[in-house]
């Protein structure tokens, strides 16, 4: 709500300020929006159909706590492979911890999502070399991989 409230007040300074820019902005942004908004449905639709379709206690069996290690390295596989924007992978996360997924498996999968590029590497490959490129990836997955590791300790 404050949020809301903030951008509400900083649109009401900016058009007192400078009205054409104000409303070239927000219709800016609205055409973003619009244009991302296909994409945010489908993937909100395959993360709910798939979690409809998976039998009761799949998802907990392979990311859970019974899963071990072997659901920390699944988290990080996925995490490390997909390429999903936070304002997804955050719902996401919360319907996997209802669905029996551990926290420090969604640690672990939200780490590697956000900090290891795999499906970026050839762009940031183009920009700073592939040595770099790699080199970033690995320290990244080693630094998810300790957040994860730490986050379990601690609960």
């Amino acid at each position: 709500m404050i949020v809301l409230i903030v951008t509400f007040a900083a649109c009401a300074i900016s058009y007192v300020v400078d009205k054409k820019k104000t409303i070239a902005g927000i219709q800016a942004g609205l055409k973003m929006f619009l244009q991302v908004l296909p994409s945010v449905f489908v993937l909100i639709w395959l993360t709910s159909t798939l979690i409809y379709l998976l039998p009761e206690g799949v998802i907990a069996h392979y990311l859970g706590r019974e899963a071990g290690f072997s659901g920390y390295l699944l988290a990080a596989l996925f995490g490390t492979i997909a390429l999903i924007p936070g304002f997804i992978a955050y719902p996401l996360a919360g319907v996997l911890l209802k669905n029996g997924v551990s926290i420090q498996v969604i640690a672990m999968f939200l780490s590697t999502l956000f900090m290891v590029g795999v499906p970026s590497i050839q762009l940031e490959a183009r920009y700073y070399g592939w040595r770099i490129a790699i080199t970033r990836n690995l320290v990244y997955l080693v630094g998810a991989i300790v957040t994860g590791t730490f986050i379990s300790l601690m609960i």
